[in-house]
């Protein structure tokens, strides 16, 4: 029997500048008539929600605002949403903000369709979600997870210390993906820096996985260029907005190149970390990312040496293993530039790292780093973030 690899992306994808103005709408497309809006109760004091609550007010939408979303979602918080939608007669829902109000909206739309707790849709083999989750409208206020348009959401289970995955099934797309930049204006520089990061990490890792194909691969590609050309000014100007709108298309397209698949050893190690200290995804990824390429700039020379041009380093007349180095190089200028804290600043001790380490061994997204791994590796890199 062959074992057929494949790609897909079900999401529509609509961007402009002012394209928050257009959600009811979208919202009526649907068939929706009682959407509920997740969001953070940051969003809503910053008035950054305001922006998506005025266009349905505008249309004499009918929604429920449900303020609750917190960074790392547990287990706990989507289960209760989940029963607030069915109290409330709900018949869609919008994630309006980061990553983790756009993970928990898919998580609750998995509860409600098919029942129980999310703790029980853990991603396994067979998969366990079985039915499509409600109509789902994404609307990114950073430019970092790209979860608008992947197949999976991130859940933190407290009781275990670990964040899980859920999804890997096209049942938990988005419909749509709503893109406006000026919902990324106000972003701070170290939040733009630490999402940015976030999104390279995506496109990196996924080029470089051993899930990768040529389509993923292209936009992988795009967006890695995109985000070495942009980033920088997106943090140093914030209200650029053409930095905005082609750092929100990065973070796009790097999620796309998920594909089905997952990452690599950087998000074995930060959703592991993160589980257990409730650190920042992106800055955690950042202070990671470095590290991990210089380990695995081996295992993919060719499209290390790539990623490198694609970073804007001048690789001609050199070697590969010399082009696949400066990758490596150009990753650690641009943390080094957006002033990523690193790990000790953080408050990991490194007397934690063989627990860290084999609690990213353990973790699923392992399997797709282009080199080989061991406990004994990741305790190395570990040190390698440290400075041993």
């Amino acid at each position: 029997m062959i074992d057929l690899s494949s790609f897909e992306v079900p999401t529509v994808v609509k961007h402009a500048a002012g394209a928050i103005t257009c959600l009811a709408d979208e919202v009526k497309s649907l068939g929706c008539r009682r959407p509920m809006l997740l969001t953070d109760r940051g969003l809503v004091v910053a008035g950054v929600a305001e922006a998506a609550t005025r266009s349905l007010d505008a249309n004499h939408l009918d929604y429920i605002l449900a303020d609750r979303v917190v960074a790392n979602p547990p287990v706990e918080l989507v289960d209760e949403v989940a029963e607030i939608y069915r109290a409330e007669g709900c018949d869609g829902l919008i994630g309006l903000g980061g990553g983790s109000s756009m993970d928990t909206a898919k998580a609750v739309g998995v509860v409600v369709t098919s029942g129980d707790s999310i703790i029980d849709y853990e991603w396994a083999d067979p998969q366990p979600i079985q039915r499509p989750i409600p109509p789902l409208i994404c609307v990114p206020t950073t430019a970092g997870t790209g979860s608008e348009v992947t197949l999976w959401a991130v859940i933190t289970d407290p009781k275990r210390r670990i964040k899980f995955n859920v999804g890997g099934t096209r049942l938990i797309a988005p419909r749509l993906a709503l893109l406006d930049p000026r919902l990324t204006l106000g972003l701070p520089p170290r939040l733009t820096a630490a999402t940015g990061i976030d999104a390279l990490t995506h496109a990196i890792e996924c080029y470089t996985s051993a899930y990768a194909q040529p389509w993923p691969d292209a936009v992988a590609l795009w967006a890695i260029e995109a985000i070495g050309q942009w980033l920088r000014i997106a943090y140093e100007q914030g209200d650029n907005e053409e930095a905005r709108y082609q750092m929100m298309m990065a973070a796009m397209l790097a999620g796309m190149s998920y594909g089905t698949e997952s990452a690599g050893a950087v998000h074995a190690m930060s959703q592991t970390a993160g589980g257990v200290y409730g650190l920042p995804h992106g800055e955690l990824t950042a202070a990671l990312l470095p590290p991990v390429m210089a380990y695995n700039c081996t295992g993919e020379p060719r499209k290390y040496a790539r990623i490198a041009q694609a970073l804007g380093e001048d690789t001609r007349d050199l070697k590969v293993s010399e082009a696949a180095d400066l990758a490596v190089t150009a990753a650690t200028r641009l943390v080094q530039d957006l002033a990523i804290p690193p790990l000790d600043d953080m408050g990991i001790p490194p007397a934690d790292i063989p627990m860290l380490a084999q609690l990213a061994f353990d973790d699923p997204q392992t399997v797709g780093n282009p080199r080989h791994l061991d406990v004994a590796a990741y305790e190395g890199i570990y040190r390698a973030c440290f400075g041993d």
